[in-house]
This record gives structure tokens, sequence and C-alpha cells, in this order.
């Protein structure tokens, strides 16, 4: 169960991280060029923490937990290899809705692998 523990804090760094975006770009939109060279790095941070979001939920699905957590994780992660590309060509119409839904979904999988009836995986 120790490892449910690290994924739970890994989701809720990530899902914070996430948050961090619409606000660094909302200080760029308001005027503060520094805003869009700080959402870069944090971007990328992201990133990397969805790295380990999907390499500890792996383990934690292979020990035992459920699997449905390393899938959400994958699944997030591919969004956000997506997202990088599509900021980075600046194609807006899919990076700012994709940005929200990867928030969202990021948020929601943080508050559902925080509960209590996430600790084990169903029985066969």
């Amino acid at each position: 169960m120790r490892w449910l523990g690290v994924l739970r804090g890994v989701a809720v760094l990530h899902a914070v991280a996430m948050c961090v975006q619409p606000i660094v770009i909302g200080i760029y939109l308001n005027g503060a060029t520094t805003g869009l060279k700080v959402h870069e790095p944090v971007g990328l941070a992201v990133s990397f923490i969805g790295i380990a979001q999907l390499l500890v939920a792996l383990v934690h699905w292979r020990l035992g937990g459920r699997g449905v957590a390393a899938l959400v994780s994958a699944l997030i992660l591919f969004g956000e290899s997506v997202q990088i590309g599509m900021g980075y060509s600046k194609q807006l119409a899919i990076h700012i809705p994709l940005g929200v839904a990867l928030i969202g979904t990021s948020v929601c999988f943080a508050a559902w692998i925080c509960r209590r009836t996430v600790r084990t995986a169903v029985p066969a």
C-alpha cells in the first residue's frame, strides 16, 4: 500500500502543476511577458511529473493495485504530449480546449485516487 501513497502524492502534485498553467498564461495575457516565459518550463515540468505518475501507477498496478490508474495516467501523458506539440506549433484552437480537458482530467484523477475505496484491485 506504500505505492498508493506515493501515487496519491504524485497525482496531487501533477494536478496542482496543471492548475498553475492557466494562471501563468493569464499573467501573460494581462501584459506581463514573463508569463509566457514561465508557461513553457512549467509545461515541461508537468510532463515530467506525468511520466513519474505513470511509472508509479504502473508499479502500483503490478503490485496488486487497480490497473485503471495506470491507464488513465497513460492517457493523460499522451494528451500532454499532444498539448506540447500544439503549443509549440501555436495551434491554439486545439491547445486551449485540450489544456482545459487535461486539467479537469488530472484534478478528477487526483480526487479519485485519494479516495479510500481505491486501495486494492477488484477481485476476479
